[in-house]
């Protein structure tokens, strides 16, 4: 796995206007290849008196599925200056999709190509943008009168907690970027003499 991407939090879609054409683009976070497929077919539906639908996706969070289209534009033009904004910007486990309505004046290969990588741009500094970091999750059962005391080692910019759960004692479920987690574990040991156990669920990624 790499260390860290970034990927979409809620789906953003932004409207550029180059010469009476406009390049909706619209960007969201997939789990997989399959969600950016349904998510790009979903588009070409909603707009589907638009000239073009463009779209360019890495589905993966390696950055090793990708895929592109020019859904008509000249080859190069569309797809690929998307997608190469996508790998700049370490955008995994991202699709996006611009949609053309031609508005009567060509742009040309070069116009083409700044049109769409410049839709997916600004689409990008208009979205919420989560920095995924890999992480270890971790687990922890404990009785109430040490929840403050770990609650304290846990507040950390390091450290996310995912849930609690207060009933017969405390269960905390909480995410550790990698190469935090052993301090931490080591840090819990030694504050509670042992007395805790530090359950490792595994490894992923998760936002900070």
């Amino acid at each position: 796995m790499s260390k860290a991407y970034f990927t979409i939090k809620d789906q953003t879609e932004n409207l550029i206007v180059i010469e009476r054409s406009k390049f909706i683009c619209n960007i969201k976070g997939v789990e997989n290849e399959e969600d950016a497929k349904a998510f790009i077919e979903s588009i070409r539906k909603k707009h589907s008196l638009a000239n073009h639908n463009c779209y360019a996706y890495i589905a993966d969070d390696k950055g090793l599925i990708q895929k592109f289209s020019d859904d008509g534009e000249p080859q190069g033009t569309a797809g690929l200056s998307m997608l190469e904004v996508l790998k700049n910007k370490k955008m995994y486990k991202t699709v996006a999709v611009v949609t053309r309505y031609f508005g009567g004046i060509k742009l040309g290969t070069g116009g083409l190509t700044r049109a769409y990588g410049g839709s997916v741009s600004e689409c990008l500094t208009k979205a919420k943008i989560l920095d995924m970091q890999e992480s270890s999750f971790l687990h922890i059962n404990l009785e109430y009168e040490w929840y403050s005391k770990l609650l304290k080692l846990l507040t950390n910019p390091n450290v996310s907690i995912i849930s609690t759960d207060f009933g017969n004692s405390v269960v905390v479920d909480f995410a550790v970027k990698s190469d935090k987690a052993q301090d931490l574990i080591d840090k819990i040991t030694d504050v509670f003499n042992g007395k805790l156990f530090v359950d490792n669920k595994g490894s992923g990624f998760f936002a900070f």
